[in-house]
């Protein structure tokens, strides 16, 4: 890997690859999704649901694609419902993959964040 000289001559290295992030056929059930960038191409209906902590949510259940045509679910909880839109592309950052019905769906949990753009 080559280096090079930046601003005010400090030493740089070129990205890793291994951070470029994930694509849809990366995503494996029980396993942390570092960063995906899918644009949202359905969103279904939202419904209440019961928490183990006791509580209730709000969840969505979403489909992506990314930028090679993969597919990916994706579970939008509580405030992210009404922030992501049907077309909006959203980077997953920190976030997690689980099967749930049989099928493996992304979210960005609790530690996790979702960054949307128009």
């Amino acid at each position: 890997m080559e280096t090079g000289r930046g601003f005010r001559g400090q030493t740089f290295k070129p990205p890793s690859p291994f951070h470029a992030g994930m694509k849809a056929k990366d995503v494996r059930a029980n396993a942390k999704v570092d960063s995906l960038e899918i644009t949202i191409s359905e969103k279904g209906e939202t419904r209440n649901v019961n928490t183990k902590f006791g509580g209730t949510s709000r969840v969505c259940d979403a489909k992506g694609k990314d930028s090679e045509g993969g597919v990916v679910a994706l579970s939008l909880w509580n405030d992210e419902i009404d922030r992501v839109s049907v077309g909006d592309k959203v980077k997953i950052t920190d976030g997690w993959a689980r099967e749930f019905r049989g099928e493996v769906q992304v979210s960005a949990g609790r530690q996790g964040k979702i960054e949307i753009s128009r």
